[in-house]
């Protein structure tokens, strides 16, 4: 029966997939129906994931709406522009920095014209910048005190007693990460100056596009402020600190608080909501204009296409618990190597990170998985960039107008598979060295 399951969850997410965009939502709910005529039990609805997610979209949204994303963009803009030979190295880092800030990559998508654009200007090929730097943006979810994934997954380990808080986490996720996402950033820099593989004027494609006309000329674009966009980001960095604070403050560790009057869910959910408010407040931003906001659309099909994969993933899972743990448990125990290429593998099916760590993490750990290795392949859940059918890597795609950045003619030699599975690898390396060193 598990076999049967199994394809059928498999079909779904793969007719999921072919759908696309909010398709992915629907076709998730449909395999948890076959699934329950199959006789599974449906999982419990990742409800709390979602509302994490919606109150941090909403407070970048009013964000957006004020001119706070254009601020951001500007500032990136001075950045790459001061110090273009280094492209390839700031542009992974700021894109890992902004999701880390934001809890969602669509703050970071934001910067990807003008990482085009500083590469066109200097002649430098824009691909391995783009490549790495939606990698950074992926793994920035995994490290963000305020995500979703990183606020589920510390309060299953401090629920389940397993000597691992929410401080003991970013302690490893934060670290880890963004040395994996600098360490692949710098390796590939200097592996294509080494090659001559960095310079654009050598890219065949790019020279027959300049030829036809079909590039358009660099250009320096600076986004007009509105009054309260520098207001705007300085109250969402508050309302992020606020959280942080508080959730290490009523951690086990720390104790400061020793009766919180609330977790740390619920201080993110009445936090980011009230960020948003003094927003639009203080800022003068049109409430009208959030739920016609970039952020707001694409978050709110995030949450759907969240409801959809990880009642599936749960779902499945949660059924076949005990046939996991007797089958597979002192496997997937012993050979951590073995559950980061499980969370590898289902994350790129599951299309998002708090999917991934809402249907598979609560079971590693009922079947035996160390705490220690679940805090370490934790960043294996940013593996949504396996599949070419990813919308960041298709935006990546259609924002270089050069015609470096291409999918190719086969499934899996795209030019963001190595890149990504570089940084994700070497961040679980250093996660598992970072937990043998934090409890």
């Amino acid at each position: 029966m598990i076999l049967i399951q199994f394809l059928v969850f498999l079909a779904f997410i793969i007719l999921g997939a072919r759908i696309g965009g909010i398709g992915i939502a629907f076709a998730g709910g449909a395999g948890v129906f076959v699934l329950s005529l199959l006789g599974a039990t449906p999982g419990d609805l990742p409800m709390q994931v979602i509302v994490f997610i919606m109150v941090v979209i909403y407070a970048a949204s009013a964000m957006q709406v004020a001119g706070g994303i254009d601020y951001l963009v500007n500032l990136t803009d001075r950045l790459l522009r001061a110090h273009p030979k280094y492209l390839a190295l700031l542009a992974p880092m700021v894109t890992y920095l902004l999701t880390f800030a934001a809890s969602t990559g669509q703050v970071s998508f934001a910067t990807m014209p003008v990482i085009v654009e500083v590469a066109k200007e200097n002649n430098i090929r824009p691909t391995r910048s783009l490549s790495v730097g939606v990698a950074g943006s992926l793994l920035g979810i995994t490290a963000s005190p305020i995500s979703a994934a990183v606020v589920f997954l510390s309060g299953q380990l401090e629920e389940g007693n397993t000597g691992w808080t929410f401080i003991d986490l970013i302690l490893v996720s934060i670290p880890a990460t963004f040395l994996g996402t600098m360490t692949t950033a710098l390796l590939f820099m200097l592996w294509d100056k080494a090659r001559g593989n960095d310079r654009l004027d050598t890219v065949p494609e790019y020279q027959r596009r300049l030829k036809a006309g079909e590039v358009s000329p660099p250009k320096h674009q600076v986004r007009e402020l509105r009054p309260g966009a520098k207001l705007s980001v300085l109250i969402f960095v508050i309302a992020l600190v606020v959280v942080l604070a508080y959730s290490i403050a009523i951690s086990e560790k720390v104790g400061l608080i020793s009766n919180p009057v609330m977790d740390a869910g619920q201080c993110r959910i009445s936090v980011m909501l009230a960020a948003a408010g003094a927003i639009i407040v203080a800022c003068r931003a049109n409430p009208k204009a959030i739920p016609g906001s970039s952020i707001f659309r694409t978050g709110m099909s995030a949450c759907a296409c969240i409801l959809g994969v990880a009642w599936l993933g749960t779902t499945f899972m949660t059924a076949n618990q005990d046939w996991i743990q007797a089958h597979l448990g002192t496997a997937l125990a012993g050979k951590p190597w073995l559950f980061a290429l499980l969370v590898v593998v289902a994350s790129s099916l599951l299309y998002s990170q708090a999917a991934s760590t809402k249907a598979l993490f609560p079971t590693a750990l009922a079947i035996g998985v160390a705490p220690a290795t679940v805090v370490a392949c934790f960043p294996a859940t940013s593996s949504l960039f396996i599949l070419p059918t990813y919308p960041t890597l298709l935006a990546a795609v259609e924002l270089d107008d050069t015609g470096s950045t291409q999918l190719g003619t086969h499934f899996f030699d795209h030019p963001f598979l190595v890149p990504g599975l570089m940084a994700t690898g070497l961040s679980v390396v250093y996660g598992f060295a970072l937990a043998a060193v934090v409890v």
